[in-house]
């Protein structure tokens, strides 16, 4: 049995039937992780088949939870209580953490098995999981390619069949753009729906946990489990914070000018015109929308970004945690402790966050861009009104080659060019599997994305599932 052949639901059940045991799973998944050709792990967690026969325990005294014996893979930079999270870098490598985050809380209280970290770009800044300071992960339908990042490698565990689902992070695309190379579905739910306490900081305001899985009513399964008002975390919000969804969705917007960019694949376009045909037959009104502050998403994404990156790295400086090299005086040891300790993507985009917020240039450039995140809201506001989603491909072109944008950061930065307004806007996206295309020896996966207003993640799970269900 493979995982990548299992859903969530199906594994359940063969755990209530007694087909299998939380054990046996925990075994397949560290033995597919042991023969992994993709490097999708950092490593596994030494007391995974104790957890594995506390869950058995747990079913056997009439237990039922949403999760119990079910094994999910952790991105490398969501805390777990006593484990390593490194967060893909050399300056947190030996850090243990001293608490849980809150989405790792809920998914032990549901019963979840816990079996690894998984590798990502360092500090989430990426979207090729070749900024890892450890190893790079490789795409698992074509090891040649890379898996997306920075969630590349929870991506490539669910894709390559190692385990049914992962936890990731989502700051710009983190984990719907790996989603669309590795084959999976990817939900990045609306800023504050889930506690960021636990979570290792790129962008604060940016941020979100999410899962990736075989299916979107997986993804919904992991997303109710984990979402929700914490008191450790002040962003997150009430239920009643913004309106839910009151009726069947039925009208789906598509942006035509974003369509327009520089770089957009043939074959992706085409898929993308298919899947909206499939659409149409789920039952869906396909009308097209303009939304022109989206097109500038990514111009905000790259001064917002790289600033809170500035403020949120401050605090690694080789005195309170962390690496820490050997020097004479105070001020030696900060330079050498980041300059050793931080890889090149990382520096760069240190040294952007600070010039954007250098005095002479935070008016021109970040108060700029926080005020046009502010026009972006209110056209999110306004187009939500008329339509109850809006559609995208998820990334401009299929997985390319590893190596082949590792000298140009700028056409690295262009692959977040349809998911970044979803984290600029603080609205919900999926990413779900639209087919394959054929490239070089490979049939390689793509994605279409989904987005909808503000606490409405349940119109996103809706129409995915439609969509699935619809004959290709």
């Amino acid at each position: 049995m493979q995982h990548s052949k299992q859903t969530i639901e199906d594994i359940l059940t063969q755990l209530s039937t007694g087909e299998t045991t939380a054990v046996e799973l925990a075994k397949l998944s560290l033995q597919a992780i042991e023969n992994d050709e993709t490097a999708a792990f950092l490593g596994t967690y030494e007391d995974v088949l104790d957890q594995a026969k506390v869950a058995d325990m747990r079913r056997a005294d009439g237990e039922k939870v949403s999760l119990l014996g079910v094994p999910l893979a952790i991105k490398d930079n969501i805390l777990i209580e006593g484990k390593t999270a490194s967060a893909g870098s050399q300056i947190l490598k030996d850090y243990v953490a001293p608490y849980s985050a809150t989405a790792i809380e809920k998914l032990q209280a549901a019963g979840a098995v816990l079996v690894g970290r998984t590798n990502m770009d360092e500090f989430a800044m990426g979207s090729s999981t070749e900024h890892s300071s450890y190893q790079v992960t490789k795409n698992p339908y074509d090891k040649e390619r890379v898996p997306g990042g920075s969630s590349g490698g929870s991506a490539a565990a669910v894709g390559g069949g190692l385990v049914p689902a992962a936890l990731g992070s989502d700051t710009g695309g983190s984990v719907r753009q790996p989603a669309s190379f590795c084959g999976v579905v990817g939900l990045k739910p609306t800023y504050g729906a889930v506690s960021r306490h636990g979570l290792i900081a790129m962008g604060s305001s940016l941020d979100q946990i999410g899962p990736l899985t075989n299916n979107v009513a997986d993804a919904e399964r992991i997303y109710n489990i984990i979402s929700g008002p914490d008191k450790r975390d002040s962003t997150t919000y009430q239920k009643d914070t913004y309106s839910s969804p009151k009726n069947t969705p039925k009208k789906i917007g598509v942006p035509r000018q974003l369509l327009e960019t520089d770089g957009l694949d043939v074959a992706v376009k085409e898929n993308f015109n298919e899947s909206l045909e499939m659409l149409k037959l789920a039952g869906y009104e396909i009308t097209d929308i303009k939304l022109p502050a989206l097109q500038e998403a990514l111009a905000m994404y790259y001064i917002i970004m790289p600033a809170e990156v500035s403020s949120n790295l401050a605090r690694y400086d080789g005195v309170a945690y962390g690496l820490r090299t050997d020097d004479d005086d105070l001020f030696t040891q900060y330079i050498h402790t980041r300059r050793d300790g931080f890889g090149p993507e990382v520096k760069r985009r240190l040294l952007l966050g600070t010039y954007v917020l250098s005095a002479g240039y935070y008016d021109a450039y970040y108060r700029t861009a926080v005020r046009a995140r502010q026009v972006l809201e209110a056209a999110f506001r306004d187009v939500f009104k008329e339509v109850d989603a809006i559609v995208t491909p998820t990334t401009p072109a299929p997985a390319f080659k590893i190596g082949d944008k590792s000298d140009d950061p700028l056409e690295m930065y262009l692959q977040d060019v349809f998911t970044v307004g979803a984290n600029i806007g603080g609205v919900p996206a999926i990413s779900i599997p639209s087919g394959t295309v054929a490239v070089e020896a490979n049939n390689l996966p793509l994605g279409l994305q989904l987005v909808a207003a503000k606490n409405h993640e349940q119109t996103l799970f809706t129409i995915g599932k439609d969509f699935e269900s619809t004959e290709r």
